[in-house]
């Protein structure tokens, strides 16, 4: 595998009133590309942090981000968006998805951000919900509204897909459900897409191709797992 995504002495610095801290301090990694990645750790180590630096949410006090060619750290505001558009997938805890819209509609948005995007009722199709693309959110279950989140994501055909906590808020069976969609895009794509899980559920690493564990806002590992177990061979 080619590497992809490197970390380089990146330190993140919030000021809050008059005092400081560090929510990341001079971490560094690689991830390679069409790897399926967890960074684990507690609340509070730095995950959503680290997430929001690598889909271009936030910028970093110091230090380089390399996304493929891209100097992340060093876009400017514009660059950015661009960035956000063009090569990042994200899936959320709580969905985010348009209460007002149908599943169809919500990913349909994604014409109006991507050049290229996938056909709105075939990436349904592929995650299971073409028979309900004109139902609206408060029609669809949790897991049914997470796997129109994930159809979203995929339908900007991006390098990279960024899942915060993405089945915290669901059952073991639906959550197991939607990690097999995220783990497909890895699997099916010939390392066209890599995907990055952020999490506290130590049991969703045993699936993985890497495992970053982050403690303190430090890099406390960055593992890789040879021998990933299947999805189903996982007791949740």
């Amino acid at each position: 595998m080619k590497e992809f995504i490197r970390f380089n002495n990146v330190k993140k610095t919030y000021i809050v009133g008059e005092k400081s801290f560090n929510a990341l301090n001079d971490c560094s990694f690689f991830i390679n590309k069409g790897e399926f990645v967890v960074i684990l750790g507690p609340s509070g180590a730095g995950k959503s942090t680290l997430l929001n630096l690598l889909g271009g949410m936030d910028k970093v006090t110091s230090g380089d981000i390399f996304i493929g060619d891209k100097e992340v750290s060093k876009m400017s505001d514009k660059e950015l968006t661009c960035y956000r558009a063009e090569n990042v997938g994200f899936i959320f805890q709580f969905y985010n998805i348009l209460p007002t819209l149908t599943a169809y509609e919500n990913v349909e948005l994604v014409k109006d951000i991507v050049k290229k995007p996938k056909k709105s009722i075939d990436v349904l199709k592929s995650v299971g919900l073409d028979e309900h693309a004109d139902k609206f959110p408060s029609q669809l279950s949790g897991g049914e509204q997470q796997r129109v989140a994930v159809a979203r994501a995929i339908a900007k055909d991006p390098e990279i897909i960024l899942a915060d906590e993405p089945t915290g808020a669901l059952d073991s069976k639906t959550g197991v459900e939607v990690l097999k969609l995220l783990r497909k895009q890895c699997d099916e794509r010939n390392g066209a897409n890599t995907v990055i899980i952020v999490t506290h559920n130590s049991l969703i690493a045993d699936i993985a191709d890497r495992v970053i564990r982050l403690k303190n806002g430090e890099v406390e590992s960055n593992t890789v797992n040879n021998n990933p177990k299947k999805i189903d061979e996982v007791v949740w």
